[in-house]
């Protein structure tokens, strides 16, 4: 298969779309039912609101800043992929979806 501009191929990235969607699918599931136990759900019930997820996207913006200095590969995609989870967590918090991202990334191209 030939890859697109990143290199990835079209397999990739519907893996990589199936991926978002599940983990956003999940994310919506925490905030509605709530269990215990749940990182997630615990986001969404913080005393501090909104301000809890806003904090752990600092701190995960700066320990990926970290990483990418260091050149540490590993430690570039753990921080990426808790960027991204806590991300979705704000889009669901503000009442948005997958959808909102990406028109606005399509927008982009």
């Amino acid at each position: 298969m030939t890859g697109g501009p990143t290199g990835e191929s079209a397999d990739d990235a519907e893996d990589t779309a199936a991926v978002l969607d599940e983990l956003f699918a999940v994310v919506e599931d925490r905030k509605e039912t709530l269990p215990d136990e749940s990182y997630t759900a615990s986001l969404f019930t913080h005393e501090k609101g909104e301000n809890a997820v806003l904090e752990k996207l600092g701190e995960e913006t700066t320990e990926l800043l970290l990483a990418a200095k260091d050149d540490d590969r590993e430690e570039i995609a753990h921080e990426s992929a808790d960027i991204v989870y806590h991300l979705l967590v704000l889009l669901s918090m503000k009442e948005m979806d997958l959808a909102d991202l990406r028109a606005e990334l399509r927008e982009r191209r």
